[in-house]
């Protein structure tokens, strides 16, 4: 499988399997500006060692679980690589996890997914989720330890089925993880996506979603929380290639600390054929302290005039003084003011998590974040 050249005007202007086809990036191209790349302990020009990630599927009685090899053909069937870590990952994983949810099954409670970092080396990974037509199911991704981690996710669901997807990136503060999910829609499927990135020295998730029908729907949110050092940098796409089809997008993050660095990227494309689409992207950020920083940048691509809607947003700044003082007001000490604040600016998003023992957990993560 060669290169693949787009002729659209995009961060994601070409993609292959073929890790040769990449030059290492030395950090000037605009789809690496951002991302330091001294950091990323050779995940980008293949000089780490190797290492190891213990994967554990804790599976609905619904859901089949395998461990495949390589040579899998149902893998690699719904992306391809758009840059060169992702190519690398793809080139190098040994074993990939396949689930499958079976046609028109609901699965009875959520399928969660451990990845365990050891902290020795670098590791690929490769995952499939299959979601068959009319199918219903709630994934969870939960990745925890030390790691320098590489990987690509799969997501692909059927005709008018329903995917439901919790990516927490909760590393300890030494680890390095690059990582792209891609959803592929059929005709009315539904595809939610929420993704909690805390942990790690540096993280780099890439989510993106192509339809193959009419009537996709995908809900791509997601919260943040940068402290001192450390770089959580989250790139989407959403490729609108078929008619009637729907994406919102809304992204929120606080960063407290020095040299605490976010990074958005949020890419749509709505192509001539994509009439009917109906799209929002958001990206918001609090920075509470001096010396953080936050990139922001929505781009949206339209290539018809035949839209339902279309619009993005991007803000960032500080707590706002009004509601500090409307709390101190009412007898609330400055410090608990400020977390009530922050916890009500990332709440309205986490409230969306519809797993309660998850949401709390989630909670209580940013409380810790914000206590340190």
């Amino acid at each position: 499988m060669g290169l693949n050249e787009k002729p659209l005007s995009t961060l994601h202007e070409k993609s292959s399997f073929n890790l040769e086809d990449f030059d290492v990036p030395n950090g000037r191209e605009e789809s690496w500006r951002f991302t330091p790349l001294s950091r990323l302990k050779g995940l980008h020009k293949g000089t780490a060692a190797a290492g190891h990630i213990t994967v554990t599927v804790d599976a609905a009685p619904e859901v089949t679980v395998e461990t495949v090899g390589r040579d899998d053909a149902r893998l690699g069937r719904s992306f391809e690589p758009s840059d060169r870590v992702s190519a690398q990952a793809w080139n190098s994983f040994e074993k990939a996890t396949v689930i499958t949810v079976p046609r028109e099954a609901v699965a009875s409670k959520p399928t969660v997914v451990t990845l365990t970092g050891s902290g020795e080396g670098a590791a690929f990974g490769h995952l499939l989720v299959k979601v068959e037509p009319m199918a219903e199911a709630v994934l969870v991704l939960e990745h925890v330890g030390s790691a320098v981690y590489a990987d690509n996710v799969e997501f692909v669901v059927g005709d008018g089925a329903t995917l439901k997807v919790i990516s927490l990136q909760d590393w300890n503060d030494d680890a390095v993880h690059v990582s792209q999910h891609h959803a592929q829609l059929a005709k009315d499927a539904t595809f939610k996506s929420f993704v909690v990135t805390l942990g790690g020295d540096l993280v780099r998730l890439s989510p993106s979603v192509t339809y193959t029908a009419p009537g996709g729907d995908a809900d791509l949110s997601g919260v943040y929380f940068v402290d001192a050092g450390q770089h959580l940098e989250h790139r989407l796409l959403v490729d609108h290639s078929q008619p009637t089809c729907k994406s919102n997008v809304d992204y929120r993050g606080a960063l407290q600390g020095q040299d605490a660095h976010a990074v958005w990227i949020g890419d749509v494309i709505i192509r001539v054929e994509a009439e009917g689409t109906d799209t929002y992207e958001l990206n918001r950020n609090l920075i509470l302290t001096d010396g953080a920083r936050a990139d922001s940048v929505p781009n949206l691509e339209i290539l018809t005039g035949e839209v339902a809607g279309a619009g993005h947003a991007s803000a960032s700044g500080r707590l706002d003084d009004e509601h500090l003082f409307y709390l101190q007001a009412r007898g609330i000490p400055h410090d608990e003011a400020k977390r009530l604040v922050i916890r009500g600016f990332l709440g309205q998003l986490i409230e969306k998590i519809e797993l309660d023992e998850l949401r709390e957990r989630v909670f209580a993560k940013v409380e810790a974040e914000l206590a340190r």
